[in-house]
């Protein structure tokens, strides 16, 4: 018997649950609202041309490495998206009090977050928009969150 048989499931993730019914519908003229990915008319994903060519330089380049990414992850890169985010000429920008974090996915991002801000500064409430997904009240609540607000998106 497997050591995870008495695992209890989480509740289903609302995107994923979208998704498979986008999958099993057989209407003909129905609209995929789960995950916000790039898919053709046959519902296949798909990569951006300018993607698959950026992916081709960065293989040929022969000085870029496997190596580990520092642990708040490629500086360039956080630093690139932070100016995207919030404006180059942003005064927390331009005055350094802005910084990234790299992480693994949306929800990777949100739960990184959620755990420095309940365990290192003791937030006890988060809020989060309406339409969301649920699981990102779930990230927050397993994050040690106590109370949740919502707010209109």
């Amino acid at each position: 018997m497997s050591r995870f048989t008495n695992v209890d499931l989480g509740p289903p993730i609302e995107v994923f649950a979208l998704t498979r019914a986008f999958t099993e519908d057989s209407f003909a003229q129905k609209v995929n609202l789960g995950v916000g990915a790039y898919r053709t008319d046959q519902g296949k994903p798909w990569v951006l041309p300018v993607v698959r060519d950026v992916e081709k330089i960065l293989a040929a380049d022969e000085t870029r490495n496997k190596e580990y990414l520092p642990v708040l992850g490629m500086e360039l890169f956080s630093n690139a998206a932070t100016s995207m985010l919030l404006g180059h000429d942003s005064p927390a920008v331009l005055e350094k009090r802005a910084f990234g974090v790299q992480c693994l996915s949306g929800t990777g991002a949100l739960r990184v977050g959620a755990e420095f801000l309940a365990r290192q500064l003791g937030h006890e409430i988060f809020y989060y928009s309406s339409p969301s997904w649920e699981n990102h009240n779930l990230v927050f609540t397993n994050a040690g969150f106590k109370e949740a607000r919502q707010y209109r998106y």
